[in-house]
Parts: structure tokens; sequence; C-alpha cells
């Protein structure tokens, strides 16, 4: 599976996770990988709680880190939820992301 379809996959099952409505309640954003260098791909809002993640999507636990992924989950992970995310540990870090959106809903 390439990975801009594994994110579309992605984005509805996160959509899923938050109740409310589409852009009103819950925004998932795809980046654009070219305007900033390592940005993670997804970018993820909830209005309800006022809390947001972002997550970088791999094909594969052994997919390559490029340069300054690491840097933004660790730096920004410090602030709000952010994580790799590949099919291998997908359930739990959606689990685990459910659980920080939606504290105080």
């Amino acid at each position: 599976m390439k990975e801009n379809e594994y994110q579309q996959e992605l984005v509805e099952k996160i959509y899923g996770l938050m109740p409310g409505q589409r852009f009103l309640d819950k925004i998932v954003m795809i980046n654009d990988a070219n305007y900033i260098q390592g940005i993670p791909d997804l970018s993820v809002f909830y209005r309800v709680t006022g809390r947001f993640a972002m997550l970088e999507v791999k094909t594969s636990e052994k997919s390559p880190v490029r340069p300054n992924q690491q840097w933004y989950i660790d730096e920004w992970g410090k602030y709000i939820f952010t994580s790799f995310i590949y099919p291998e540990n997908e359930e739990e870090v959606l689990r685990e992301l459910q659980v920080f959106l939606t504290q105080g809903a």
C-alpha cells in the first residue's frame, strides 16, 4: 500500500474517534511535505476539548525516518500528542490518540 492511500484510510478512522461534526468540531488535515520539510503528515484538531495532535505516517515499522521528522515528533510531543503511526502500531496509537483528544469532552 502506498503512503498516501494509508493516510486516507487513517483520516477516516481518526474522524471516527471523535464525536461531533466534521469541519465544525473536528478537522484532520494532510500536510504538504514540500511546504515544511519533516512536518508530520497529519494534523488533528478537536475543537470540543481544544486539543490537537500530529502524526507521522509510515507504511511499515521499518520505513525510514526522514530528516527532521523525529525532531518534530519529539519537540512538539512536549506540548501535544505526537506519534509515528504505521500498521503494526496503528491500533495502539489510535487508542491513545482518542483518549488524549476526548479527555474532558
